[in-house]
């Protein structure tokens, strides 16, 4: 399926290209996602999702096929899969940046394809849960990455080359999953009633039926 989002950074769009490709920079603002490892160009990590009490874990990595910076648009392969089910996960993301006087227009294309318990939502669900989600990681990169830029000292760069071939933990904080219900609010759960109330049924009649077998 194809989602199609569009944000506004409020930086020129050369200042907004830097930070958006610096995934070590960037990645604490996505909702649900850790990066635990660096390696070369590859960058590995997880994202939790919670879906009431359904708890999943998607381990995964994600790397640049494409990054020009003269045009401003990038092209980012990820590809996860549960950590405890079958479920698995894998999007192009293709982002092209474009200038809108003092700041930058982003519009981003994900090509996502999914399997196991997340697919139960359709695209239409998705797409209400992207943009939402897309906001979340806005308000957070506008709050807290997009502030004076800071040249790093030499000694820190010239370590950054030596290790660049090299695999290189992350020490990040946990993220917290993200609550897929409680992302999308009131028009998902009314898409997803009907599922819901037949799962309760089918527990109630399961309960009723353990509590008569055991008498």
């Amino acid at each position: 399926m194809e989602l199609v989002n569009e944000f506004v950074v409020s930086r020129p769009v050369d200042a907004a290209w830097a930070v958006l490709t610096d995934v070590e920079r960037v990645a604490p603002c996505m909702p649900g996602a850790q990066l635990t490892e660096v390696a070369g160009e590859v960058y590995r990590g997880q994202v939790k999702v919670k879906v009431g009490p359904m708890l999943a874990s998607f381990k995964g990595q994600a790397r640049f096929t494409e990054l020009d910076e003269k045009t401003h648009r990038a092209v980012l392969e990820a590809r996860g899969k549960e950590a405890t089910g079958k479920g698995q996960a894998s999007a192009v993301v293709t982002a092209q940046l474009s200038p809108a006087g003092e700041t930058t227009r982003v519009q981003v294309r994900t090509d996502l394809t999914i399997s196991g318990r997340l697919a139960q939502f359709g695209q239409g669900a998705l797409a209400d849960i992207s943009t939402r989600l897309l906001g979340q990681f806005v308000d957070c990169l506008e709050q807290q990455v997009l502030g004076p830029a800071e040249e790093p000292a030499p000694e820190e760069a010239a370590a950054e080359e030596s290790e660049q071939a090299a695999v290189r933990p992350i020490h990040a904080p946990v993220a917290a999953p993200v609550d897929l219900l409680q992302t999308a609010g009131v028009p998902l759960l009314k898409r997803l009633a009907p599922a819901l109330i037949g799962a309760v049924l089918v527990g109630l009649v399961l309960t009723l039926l353990r509590r008569r077998l055991s008498r």
